[in-house]
């Protein structure tokens, strides 16, 4: 089994490597275009931290306020310049960073996003310390449905090897802080990470039974994603990385759960129906708004500027803040619905006909046939399903799918000192000359 998790392993981070390969935004490119009737959901992106986690590979930078406050101002202007472009949104995930780091600002935000469109559902992401009660009944108020806290792990000695003991508090800390959230929103969210370095089953089982005391309507298990930039950084802090652990502890997960809880995803579980949290899960199409944000509409998935000072610039400045994208063939737009239909665990066939035709099977016939030999699927009349054995795999998919796109994070920051072109142009200069000196000057 671990030869062949370990082939299936190999395959996918190729595959994914050449989905994930960017280049630049051609000279006319803007903003995506909205199509007449359709409502998309948005993607907010804040990407401050007090504290930077040695394994985070999101795009997030040391909370600075002054830097905060213009960027806060920068990201309504884009929200307001989507409006203005068509784009509807009935849904809105605000993540980070830690959207919560200044929550004068993140409330205005949302007073914008909720006058400007018709959200039914807002999910924000925080972290344990900023559970006060006046600002968790703050955000009620604005609409926030579904409230995502970062814990990673109940065990004090590895929330101090992740940097987090200081500054979000011990085990017994964080359990109280979740215990005053509960019954405040719908749908409370706890993130974990398994497969930590420095984490036995042990350590996970204990985890487990303080989730399970807690019951919050949501655990989002996560297996340890580190990006190529980050490994040292990691090793160093937290101690040698471990793969192959990872299938025993998920299954760990899944036994001391499954009880209390039914799969949203392959890593989501839940007391009952609701969001869940991976947005790229749930909706065909998505708008990201802020620095390290991405968009998939059309079949392309733009990526806008990593350098906070670039994205206010270009904001402020009229043009897109989008500096990088990716137009997917047929058959990746296939693979990208495919793996992430499924990650949901099933992958309606009528919707499948009338996105793809019988054009689908043809073209997936490899995969397909690979994921049916491994036990993975099921045929129903009316879906494709993901087998219990299958979601594990789908567990590894989107890791892979994760660790590619920090791959690209990776490359987005390189190319913060050189990614600032055809910006307006001071008289005689070539174009982009003056903002462009100006970013060099205060790249991130």
């Amino acid at each position: 089994m671990r030869v062949i998790e370990s082939l299936f392993t190999s395959l996918v981070r190729h595959e994914y490597a050449r989905s994930m390969t960017f280049g630049p935004i051609s000279e006319s490119g803007g903003l995506p275009v909205a199509r007449p009737g359709v409502i998309y959901q948005l993607y907010v992106h804040i990407p401050f931290c007090p504290v930077l986690c040695p394994f985070c590979s999101f795009h997030r930078v040391q909370y600075q306020p002054q830097l905060a406050a213009r960027y806060f101002k920068s990201l309504r202007s884009e929200i307001r310049r989507y409006h203005e472009q068509g784009f509807v949104f009935d849904d809105l995930y605000v993540g980070g960073g830690t959207p919560t780091v200044n929550e004068e600002e993140l409330l205005r935000t949302l007073d914008l996003c909720n006058e400007l469109f018709p959200l039914n559902s807002i999910s924000v992401e925080t972290n344990p310390s900023d559970l006060r009660p006046h600002l968790l009944q703050d955000l009620r108020q604005r609409g926030v449905k579904r409230l995502s806290v970062g814990v990673q792990s109940f065990d004090d000695e590895l929330l101090k090897s992740m940097d987090r003991y200081d500054k979000y508090g011990s085990a017994e800390t964080i359990c109280r802080a979740l215990e005053g959230a509960r019954g405040i929103f719908p749908t409370l969210n706890v993130d974990m990470i398994f497969n930590l370095p420095g984490q036995t089953e042990d350590s996970l089982a204990r985890d487990l039974q303080t989730l399970v005391a807690l019951r919050p309507e949501q655990v989002s298990y996560y297996p340890l994603m580190v990006a190529d930039s980050a490994r040292r950084r990691v090793v160093g802090s937290m101690g040698p990385l471990r793969k192959s652990d990872s299938r025993r502890m998920f299954e760990q997960i899944v036994a001391a759960l499954s009880p209390d809880y039914h799969r949203s995803t392959a890593w989501c579980f839940s007391t009952r129906g609701g969001s869940i949290d991976e947005y790229i899960v749930g909706r065909d199409e998505y708008i990201g708004a802020g620095s390290g944000a991405f968009s998939y509409v059309n079949g392309v998935i733009h990526a806008t500027s990593f350098s906070i000072n670039g994205y206010c610039r270009r904001v402020d400045a009229g043009v897109s803040a989008i500096t990088r994208n990716k137009r997917l063939g047929r058959r990746e737009q296939m693979r990208y619905d495919f793996v992430m239909k499924l990650f949901g665990l099933s992958l309606d066939k009528s919707w499948l006909r009338h996105r793809y035709g019988n054009v689908f099977y043809l073209q997936m016939a490899v995969e397909l046939l690979g994921m049916w030999l491994l036990g993975a699927l099921k045929n129903s009349s009316q879906s494709l399903l993901v087998t219990a054995r299958g979601e594990y795999y789908w567990v590894i998919l989107m890791r892979e799918f994760f660790n590619n796109v920090n791959v690209f994070r990776d490359e987005m920051r390189r190319q913060i000192r050189s990614e600032y072109h055809d910006l307006a142009p001071q008289a005689g200069a070539p174009a982009g000359a003056k903002l462009q000196r100006a970013d060099m000057e205060h790249a991130d």
